[in-house]
């Protein structure tokens, strides 16, 4: 079994996670999640207002709803930075990609993206929510609870480790490659 990232690990690599790309940062990964636990990799995925990524989990089973009942939009799209993700999954053959809708070389801290900020990845427009992804118990499980904690540590949520969410503002799609840019 591979050994999780300790805290120590997590602290130390802090500075190079938060050297990510400002802006046109590129996807280096993308993810289709048709139901719990299943993933695919694509090259490119469809974005709409409408269904967020057609076909995913989104639609019939969001973990964050409207009044309505009906699924919240400002939870969509994921996109997490490529450097959290390879500091935390350091087995890939044993522990599963994150899930995230895209994996980016990026900086998604609060200070770079606040929230409502548009941005443009591939031909899609997206709004950046202020829903905070403090990662959830599948998190801990996959990547340790050193990981988890990181998250939320004292000064650490605007930072937004654990990547960001986002709505769909403008139908589009995104490819591998493609840069993620502040519209």
């Amino acid at each position: 079994m591979t050994a999780f990232v300790t805290m120590a690990e997590l602290m130390a690599a802090l500075p190079q996670v938060m050297a990510a790309p400002k802006d046109n940062a590129p996807v280096t990964s993308i993810c289709f999640r048709p139901d719990f636990n299943q993933r695919e990799h694509p090259q490119t995925l469809q974005l709409t207002r409408a269904q967020g990524v057609p076909g995913e989990r989104w639609m019939k089973h969001p973990w964050l709803r409207l009044p309505d009942g009906s699924p919240d939009p400002r939870i969509q799209v994921s996109i997490l930075s490529t450097r959290v993700a390879d500091l935390v999954r350091r087995d890939p053959a044993t522990q599963p990609h994150p899930g995230d809708t895209m994996l980016a070389d990026l900086d998604t801290s609060e200070a770079n993206l606040p929230t409502d900020t548009l941005i443009r990845a591939g031909t899609a427009l997206l709004r950046v929510s202020g829903v905070f992804n403090d990662g959830c118990v599948k998190w801990k499980a996959r990547y340790g609870a050193d990981a988890k904690n990181w998250i939320t540590a004292e000064g650490h949520p605007p930072l937004r480790l654990r990547g960001i969410l986002c709505e769909v503002v403008e139908d589009g799609t995104v490819q591998v490659g493609d840069r993620i840019t502040k519209a």
